[in-house]
């Protein structure tokens, strides 16, 4: 792919932002040879210079603006420029992609963690070292460990899981709810009605708020009665065999991965596989409510019942469902004989970079409009824009970036049992996951394509070399806060907790990061502003940056641009944060807009009497 249409028009551009800053008009080329196309700078100044925002300061807090009181109040500044370049193309959609290729941010390097090595911080599920080629790694210890205590999750093969059962109208009594599963599940069941039974048998307390109308709807409206008859006569037996051989699978006690505590799980990915079959079955015990007080209201639901539910809308479950129950007849046709890691990290406030006094300058960026972070970040480290408890709605009826990579990679899911919302210098890598399902879509248009062979290579511990990481994004209520220094400080925190690999020597080789729009959006962020803090933290971690903008080439350019004349002009990371905090100071008045972000860097930058050197005092 040629790299065109992105030489260094930032002259063009940055004399442009100054006049129409001074209220000037900006001069036009004249056409010469035909060889000339549009520039993208008028889409970015006609956005931000004549933007008027009205708002009323937040009476609790002096440096964050209202959440309730925005409005916008767009105008139009006629800046139509035509910038000649020898590369450009005749065709404005030729141009995919700008900046460095995908091979140079890769590095040459792979972003997976070291190998599997038990220790305090890391718990190994499985024997080691892997002696079988093609065979699931054996379970470890080789007999059953119980634990039922609140470091641990609660396991539904527990002896101290009990349930209280009612017979014949007796007095109720407390038997093993595992005994309970296993009677209700060996049971011959062919019918949605049967399964919805079964299920209750061990939940009876939920027989009057659980609904099981999308689950009805898949086989009675989506499948054919072929396909129907076969999940119920073939996959749904196999589900049931998998999830019950939960006690030999798994013979160690499954640590919680808490806030604040650095700790890494790896597990096989059969061991994953039995987990997400007791997930669609729902029998893991005290996760079924969401109350403030109750163990787990802190960690993401686990259990499928509100994928079967229609009280928050069908749309687009049933799709949902068949890439889950497609990951199902794949594992239990041929067990799966890889491991993948969950690895909790946490970065305490005094071991942040301090970001006014990096000298780092920033690391290379490949930038397109084409292609995204799941089919084209192959040996980066790809970003999942996630919920503070990860998945989001995946088990909902949420269906956008984070929930669509857990329903085709459901080995995904298998964090919500264990992992607690993340904190705001938190994250959550997970190395190893395979990819089982194709799709096309988004959100109320997402469609289950049909199989996805992986063909990922591993690592020597048998995890595929396919790294992810989940950060959450601040969610914004008036989209404007997000430019206050504690706001964007938190941001770039955030990202750099997620980027930054503490396992390597410094100045080892790290592949780098693909990620896009991160907390855009439902969450309102501003991707001009988003793509700085991410490449900012990525060049402090040092990692190049592979950014795709899902088919906003206006952004593509708008980044590429700016980009290159900071680079150009050998901005540090530190410098570009003193201007994002002079943004804020200069720009804001009383709510009120001022300048848009990127031509008040444009101008910032020009400005010798003005310099960087600023320290930023709002953190």
């Amino acid at each position: 792919m040629t790299n065109i249409g992105c030489m260094s028009v930032y002259e063009h551009i940055f004399k442009y932002a100054l006049q129409v800053v001074g209220n000037a008009e900006p001069p036009r080329k004249k056409k010469r040879n035909g060889n000339i196309m549009e520039s993208v700078n008028n889409d970015m100044l006609s956005e931000s210079l004549g933007s008027e925002v009205k708002a009323e300061c937040s009476d609790n807090s002096p440096d964050m603006l209202s959440e309730n009181s925005v409005v916008y109040e767009e105008t139009s500044v006629d800046v139509k420029t035509q910038i000649e370049g020898d590369n450009m193309p005749e065709n404005e959609n030729e141009v995919l992609r700008c900046g460095a290729t995908l091979d140079e941010i890769r590095n040459g390097s792979a972003p997976c963690l070291p190998p599997v090595i038990p220790s305090h911080d890391h718990t190994v599920f499985f024997q080691l070292p892997i002696v079988t080629c093609g065979q699931p790694p054996k379970p470890h210890p080789d007999n059953l460990r119980d634990s039922w205590d609140t470091d641990h999750v609660r396991m539904p093969f527990s002896k101290h899981s009990l349930y209280p059962v009612q017979e014949g109208g007796e007095q109720s009594q407390l038997r093993q709810r595992w005994e309970l599963v296993q009677e209700a599940l060996l049971k011959t069941i062919m019918s949605c009605q049967q399964l919805e039974a079964v299920i209750l048998s061990y939940n009876s307390k939920y027989s009057e708020r659980w609904d099981f109308l999308v689950l009805q709807l898949l086989f009675t409206e989506v499948f054919s009665e072929d396909e129907t008859s076969n999940f119920f006569s073939t996959l749904l037996p196999q589900i049931i065999q998998l999830a019950l051989q939960l006690p030999t699978l798994l013979t160690a006690p499954v640590p919680l991965l808490v806030q604040h505590r650095n700790h890494t799980l790896s597990f096989s990915q059969l061991q994953i596989a039995s987990l997400l079959a007791n997930a669609f079955l729902c029998t893991f015990p005290r996760r079924n409510t969401a109350k403030r007080q109750s163990e787990y209201a802190r960690y993401p639901d686990i259990n499928f019942n509100r994928l079967f539910q229609a009280a928050e809308g069908a749309v687009p479950k049933p799709e949902k469902l068949k890439c889950l129950l497609h990951y199902f007849r794949r594992v239990c046709s041929r067990a799966p004989d890889g491991v993948v890691t969950y690895a909790r990290r946490y970065v305490n406030h005094s071991d942040l970079p301090q970001w006014d006094k990096s000298q780092k300058l920033l690391t290379k960026l490949h930038i397109t409009s084409q292609g995204t972070i799941e089919d084209d970040g192959e040996g980066l480290l790809q970003v999942d824009f996630a919920n503070k408890r990860v998945g989001g709605g995946v088990l909902g009826r949420g269906c956008v970036q984070e929930e669509i990579r857990f329903v085709i990679c459901p080995e995904l899911i298998a964090a919500r049992l264990f992992t607690e919302a993340l904190d705001s210098t938190e994250a959550l890598l997970v190395v190893g996951c395979e990819r089982f399902s194709n799709y096309t879509g988004y959100s109320n248009t997402f469609e289950w394509k049909g199989n996805y062979e992986d063909m990922t290579p591993r690592d020597s511990s048998g995890r595929r070399m396919c790294s992810i990481v989940a950060i959450d994004a601040l969610k914004l209520g008036n989209r404007n806060v997000q430019y206050t220094p504690s706001n964007m400080h938190r941001e770039l925190n955030k990202a750099y907790v997620g980027f930054h690999c503490p396992e390597f020597q410094p100045g080892e080789r790290l592949a780098g990061v693909a990620s896009g729009n991160w907390g855009c959006g439902a969450y309102r962020g501003d991707a001009k502003l988003k793509t700085l803090l991410q490449l900012m933290a990525a060049s402090q971690a040092g990692r190049h940056l592979a950014y795709f903008t899902f088919g906003d080439a206006k952004l593509r350019d708008q980044v590429y641009h700016l980009y290159t004349y900071l680079t150009d002009h050998q901005v540090t990371v530190g410098q570009l944060w003193r201007l994002l905090c002079k943004y804020y100071e200069h720009s804001f008045r009383g709510g009120r807009l001022i300048t848009e972000l990127y031509p008040f860097l444009y101008q910032a930058l020009s400005n010798k009497s003005n310099p960087v050197g600023t320290t930023c005092s709002m953190l």
